[in-house]
């Protein structure tokens, strides 16, 4: 009987993961940066919270001020007026000054979480009625904007793009895109399809008429983490969240192994806190408890349980490798062993998020009970 339910949970395994291949590459798929906007498209404000300087702040900075939109503003948000990234922002705008941006300093605490609390000028001071909240390591493309709004439709309140890694210049890094690319991306993509997308802070264009209407930007202080409140928000009003059919890049450069997988850890904890239901399911994440069932079942039945493992690992990481391919994300000799160190993450981390309730963000430890009382009181 065992055998018989570890031999089903692989399949199941195996064959959820190759649906959720197939929905990503049938909506994205590889194409120039250059969609038009739409005609009488719409103004739109981008805010832009910042802290430190960063591998690519300049270039990240710089793409702010080339999209190819009619009507834009821009809004920089820092916290501290000794950071660093305020002579870079100064330096890059004034080389732009036909571009309407501005710099905000200063910090309005609502909130345990130090974005949110970075973002709430910016949005008062947004003069638009769609309203992108991008994070400082996104990497804009010409036609940012408009792949934006074109995936809005009547009843959507907030239109996302996941980060993909690129530019990676160490192992550790192509294993961040291993995270990132066919994983993380191709999942959300998966509950968009089945009418639960989530919003994803790395880019999210708010219709800024849902947010007032529910409290504005204040209203996002409810949870630890700002975009699981805009989820519940704009399930709240009944209506839905779409993806882009490109998602947008974040260059990584060099990254080291504890930075990915504290990084990593750290989102899987605030999911497990904001969304506990839809967490326990993650721990079938990857080709471990495939291979480990397949391996349990193969055995049983008088197969070599190494053979087993290695079929299924190389079938489901070449599923994922052809996904790249067919987007258009970043694949070398290093991605089968970075996805195969990926996969030895994914349990652990599942481990570490039921059993650590803290997280590390810029140097600041945050407890994430302390942030729920504090989110109760305030």
């Amino acid at each position: 009987m065992l055998a018989i339910i570890s031999m089903s949970l692989c399949l199941f395994i195996v064959i959820m993961n190759f649906i959720s291949i197939l929905i990503m590459a049938r909506k994205c798929k590889k194409r120039s940066r250059s969609l038009p906007f739409p005609p009488g498209a719409p103004a739109v404000s981008i805010i832009r919270p910042l802290r430190g300087v960063e591998q690519f702040s300049e270039e990240t900075l710089a793409a702010s001020f080339l999209l190819n939109y009619p009507k834009y503003e821009l809004i920089f948000c820092v916290q501290s007026s000794s950071d660093p990234i305020i002579e870079l922002v100064q330096t890059i705008s004034r080389k732009y000054p036909d571009i309407d941006s501005s710099l905000l300093i200063g910090d309005d605490v609502i909130s345990a979480n130090p974005k949110l609390n970075n973002c709430v000028k910016g949005w008062e001071k947004a003069k638009f009625d769609y309203v992108i909240l991008a994070d400082s390591n996104a990497l804009m493309p010409p036609d940012y904007i408009q792949t934006m709004l074109v995936a809005f439709e009547d009843d959507t309140a907030m239109t996302v793009s996941m980060p993909i890694g690129s530019r990676p210049s160490n192992f550790w890094a192509v294993v961040e895109c291993a995270i990132l690319n066919t994983f993380q991306a191709r999942w959300q993509y998966g509950a968009e399809a089945i009418g639960i997308a989530f919003a994803q802070g790395k880019n999210m264009m708010w219709r800024k008429e849902v947010l007032d209407r529910a409290g504005g930007i204040k209203v996002l202080a409810s949870d630890i983490a700002e975009d699981a409140a805009s989820t519940k928000v704009i399930r709240s009003q009944g209506m839905d969240i779409h993806l882009v059919d490109m998602p947008f890049e974040q260059p990584l450069g060099f990254r080291g192994a504890r930075e990915v997988y504290d990084r990593h850890a750290r989102w899987a904890r605030l999911r497990k806190a904001t969304f506990p239901l839809f967490f326990i399911p993650e721990v079938m994440n990857g080709s471990f408890v495939a291979a480990l069932t397949g391996a349990y079942s193969s055995m049983y039945y008088g197969y070599d349980p190494l053979v087993a493992i290695i079929l299924i690992v190389a079938l489901m990481h070449a599923g994922e490798i052809l996904l790249a391919r067919i987007c258009g994300f970043f694949v070398d000799w290093r991605m089968p062993l970075a996805l195969v160190a990926r996969d030895l993450m994914l349990p652990i981390m599942f481990i570490d998020a039921l059993l650590i309730d803290e997280y590390t963000w810029h140097g600041e430890k945050i407890k994430i009970k302390e942030a729920d009382e504090y989110i109760s009181i305030t």
